[in-house]
């Protein structure tokens, strides 16, 4: 019985006449005046069902430091590296996440970020875990790399649909997945996924692949840069 509760949850590829969905660019370019922008999906549904529209990636390693006043003074006291969690998530929904599913069913697709995957190697009590995964959604929601609240998703005449997921100017380079779900009645019934790229373009992608694959030599001319335009500045506005 427990097992078809569980294959009850799992999303089906979506049928032609139940789900259609895409969204308006497969490539976000980071140029050097880039100030964000936003992805739209849109498609089209046949029947009733709530849509839920859900952007992440790219999964990372990441750390949450735990600070600590020791002698008047702020120190990290603690870390905890949680694995393959979203660098950027973002979500839209026809209404309210808790309304369209059970806990248990957006767990399996991490609809939403009370049902975000994220477990540390760490020995951890389960509260000390709750507490340093809340402590990482905040620091991201405070970068605009996941959302205090899901955005709209407007649904026209009951089949056509779009939402939008706005992307901050900070949001990291990497391969990213768009996931479309219908929901009927608490149960994922069709699903999309679309591949999205956000990349480096122009001269700062040039510096920004060089910065990678060299390192070392990129430290060196920075320093060299910043001791050059230091020396310069001094000799501009000496006195004379």
């Amino acid at each position: 019985m427990a097992l078809l509760a569980v294959l009850a949850f799992v999303p089906r590829p979506a049928a032609a006449q139940d789900l259609v969905a895409d969204i308006s660019d497969h490539l976000i370019a980071i140029t050097s005046d880039f100030t964000g922008t936003d992805l739209l999906v849109f498609g089209s549904i046949e029947g009733e069902g709530d849509i839920v529209v859900v952007v992440m990636g790219p999964r990372e390693t990441m750390v949450v430091r735990h600070k600590a006043r020791v002698a008047g003074i702020w120190i990290n006291a603690e870390s905890v590296e949680f694995d393959n969690v979203p660098a950027f998530y973002g979500v839209a929904a026809t209404r309210s996440l808790e309304d369209i599913g059970p806990i248990e069913m957006r767990r399996l697709v991490e609809i939403g970020l009370d049902s975000l995957r994220m477990v540390s190697s760490e020995d951890l009590t389960d509260e000390e875990q709750a507490e340093f995964a809340d402590a990482l959604i905040e620091l991201q929601q405070s970068e605009g790399l996941y959302p205090t609240e899901p955005e709209r998703v407007d649904v026209v005449g009951g089949r056509l649909f779009r939402a939008s997921i706005p992307f901050p100017a900070g949001v990291p380079v990497g391969n990213y997945t768009t996931l479309t779900y219908l929901i009927r009645d608490g149960d994922v019934v069709a699903s999309q996924s679309s591949p999205l790229f956000v990349d480096k373009a122009g001269f700062g992608a040039d510096i920004y692949v060089f910065a990678h694959e060299e390192a070392s030599l990129y430290g060196i001319l920075a320093v060299i840069g910043a001791v050059l335009a230091g020396l310069v500045g001094n000799f501009l506005f000496r006195r004379p």
